[in-house]
């Protein structure tokens, strides 16, 4: 694990293994452990799993201004260039997924293939996204002033997540014990500017992506299951995949049937870009 200086603050990484390099974003309120139910389908990468502005081990700057989607792309970069990284396959969840087609439309040219999971292009409508923006802010508020262990119990009992409870009591007690290890600070500034309703309407400008994308949505998750095959279809090289009985984290509720679309996916541009 390595904290490395990027634009005035520290970026947390952990890098694992050897081959082709893979750069792992998770979601809003998770951290680089995110990834482990997926990590041993990932053998034969060298997988760089970073803990973005907020999160986890990596700075959380009391300034909201420095949590943009821009910014997040800038500090991506500046790590890559630190760790000499010019040509990588990027995989982003959820919040992780939409700085990841921030990232892909700046430098869609460096990354042999690109996996977007349970992602939105952003909201079109200036109203809905005013909305969003209002309730974003009103979220931020109420970590600041109700605590992460009051947050942590009304994130995961949104409609959202409502398909983890098949999953066994352990994952999700391991699941909200490392929400609790982020910063209050960091997370309400996280939804104030890397939010959904903060976020810019992408999808008029995802033809420019150029690279092979892969779309992932779970079955159960609709909203985001209807994204996928709409993305995919204005990506001019891009493929869609919904895995059942799964809904938005898809890696963590279905491991394998994830690792059945993302593990070939990768073998086939991993190859052709070597």
């Amino acid at each position: 694990m390595t904290r490395v200086a990027v634009n005035g603050i520290f970026l947390n990484v952990e890098v694992t293994g050897e081959g082709p390099i893979l750069l792992l974003l998770h979601g809003f309120t998770r951290d680089h452990r995110a990834w482990e139910p997926v990590l041993p389908c990932l053998e034969g990468h060298r997988v760089l799993r970073v803990d973005l502005v907020g999160h986890g081990k990596s700075d959380s700057p009391v300034a909201a201004s420095r949590y943009t989607m821009a910014h997040a792309v800038e500090d991506l970069q500046a790590l890559l260039h630190h760790l000499s990284v010019d040509r990588f396959g990027l995989i982003g969840y959820s919040l992780g997924g939409r700085v990841a087609l921030h990232f892909a439309l700046a430098a869609w040219e460096q990354m042999w293939g690109i996996v977007i999971e349970s992602a939105s292009p952003g909201i079109e409508d200036p109203a809905a996204r005013q909305t969003r923006i209002e309730s974003d802010e009103a979220l931020a508020q109420s970590i600041a002033t109700d605590g992460l262990e009051a947050f942590a119990d009304r994130w995961q009992a949104q409609a959202l997540f409502a398909s983890q409870s098949q999953l066994p009591a352990s994952a999700l007690e391991e699941q909200r014990s490392h929400r609790l290890e982020n910063s209050t600070v960091g997370l309400g500034n996280s939804l104030r500017g890397m939010g959904a309703g903060a976020q810019d309407y992408l999808l008029p400008r995802l033809h420019s992506i150029h690279a092979p994308t892969l779309f992932l949505a779970g079955a159960l998750d609709e909203r985001y299951a209807a994204a996928a095959p709409v993305m995919a279809a204005t990506v001019p090289n891009a493929e869609y995949a919904i895995i059942e009985n799964a809904g938005h984290t898809t890696h963590l509720e279905q491991p394998d049937a994830w690792a059945s679309h993302v593990v070939p996916f990768l073998a086939k541009h991993s190859e052709a870009a070597s």
